[in-house]
């Protein structure tokens, strides 16, 4: 397996992404470095035949597969780096250098695109503390008590779906018209037969790659903002997780087909107005069969712990969009129940009193 490490050109510390200024800085002497002036760099030492290793360092290590997992030297402590099959940038657990399995990384399985991580774990921290605040049913002792047991700032591997949609739809519509006399009153409805038809593109349409992340949590913390989308260099994943897609794109074409049919019957339904109701009658919604790109997008991952139950939360490393689950204080409930029921009757004794 071969493993890249990126050295400083100044002192060979580790360099890893700074989220915070969108460039990679040296651990150790606090030098700043763009993508650019490191494959530049890159460049001159190939040329001159200067050692590779004041950029980065590759060299083959071994490596072995028991049951599923993979393990790897580390090349500065000797210490044993253990991933699975996916893994695809991690770091030594003992002396926290930063490693990318290139290979991984390379040929059919190299990514077309990544999104650099933009906020901090620090970022991540405040979004989840926050995140409880909003909560009032949440448990005190939770709020009070509950420590982050894990955090880790991992690159998922998404598929990216472009593709062409032809539609035509046909509702049922209704317009109702209501007029009294002195003796009646008088309700007319009007049913009308509202047809629509046309082309739709739709470009980047996203797809979790990795089983290991839950999709309504992936789909749940999009938009990603792809006007910042840059072509992939292993660079930017020093100091972070990554993992290489697991899921074949094939694999997750059902789950962009409802994707875009949902998105394409709101968007024809949203054409149809002035109308009382608007039922779909029939419709044919036909894909015309697109590309997928393969990218990582930046995710921050956190576990904690209640009540001897894990809750792990998902932060979109760009965004700041935070979504999870939350554990709920019945005698809480019990109470904002009772409230709504009090106001409730309260309205009501107004209301018979007024009358």
């Amino acid at each position: 397996m071969e493993l890249m490490t990126f050295k400083c050109p100044n002192c060979g510390g580790n360099i890893l992404f700074d989220s915070t200024g969108q460039q990679f800085r040296c651990e150790s002497c606090d030098s700043v470095f763009a993508k650019e002036q490191l494959e530049e760099y890159e460049q001159m030492l190939k040329k001159s035949e200067a050692p590779s290793e004041y950029v980065w360092e590759q060299e083959t290590e071994r490596e072995q597969v028991v049951t599923g997992s993979v393990s790897y030297i580390c090349e500065y402590c000797g210490a044993e780096i253990v991933g699975d099959e996916t893994t695809a940038a991690t770091e030594c657990v003992y002396c926290g250098s930063p490693v990318i399995m290139n290979k991984k990384l390379s040929g059919i399985d190299k990514p077309d695109y990544v999104i650099p991580f933009k906020l901090t774990k620090e970022d991540a921290k405040t979004a989840l503390k926050n995140f409880y605040n909003k909560k009032p049913l949440l448990p005190k002792e939770f709020k009070d008590e509950n420590r982050i047991e894990k955090i880790s700032g991992v690159y998922v591997p998404f598929w990216l779906f472009d593709c062409g949609v032809d539609a035509n739809i046909v509702y049922d519509a209704t317009r109702v018209r209501t007029w009294s006399d002195s003796r009646y009153i008088y309700t007319k409805t009007s049913h009308f037969a509202v047809a629509r038809g046309g082309s739709m593109e739709f470009e980047r349409i996203p797809a979790d790659g990795s089983s290991k992340m839950e999709d309504r949590y992936m789909d749940a913390i999009e938009p990603f903002d792809y006007s910042e989308m840059q072509e992939f260099a292993p660079a930017y994943l020093s100091g972070y997780l990554a993992d290489k897609y697991d899921v074949q794109a094939s694999a997750c074409e059902p789950h962009v087909n409802e994707r875009v049919n949902a998105s394409t019957n709101e968007t024809f339904r949203s054409t149809v107005k002035g109308y009382a109701t608007v039922i779909p009658k029939s419709q044919s919604v036909n894909i015309r069969s697109g590309k997928a790109k393969y990218a990582l997008l930046p995710v921050w991952m956190l576990t904690t712990r209640y009540k001897d139950k894990p809750y792990t939360f998902a932060m979109n490393g760009q965004t700041g969009k935070l979504v999870g689950e939350l554990p709920v204080d019945k005698g809480k409930v019990i109470k904002w129940m009772l409230g709504i029921a009090a106001a409730a009757f309260a309205v009501g004794q107004i209301f018979l009193f007024l009358n």
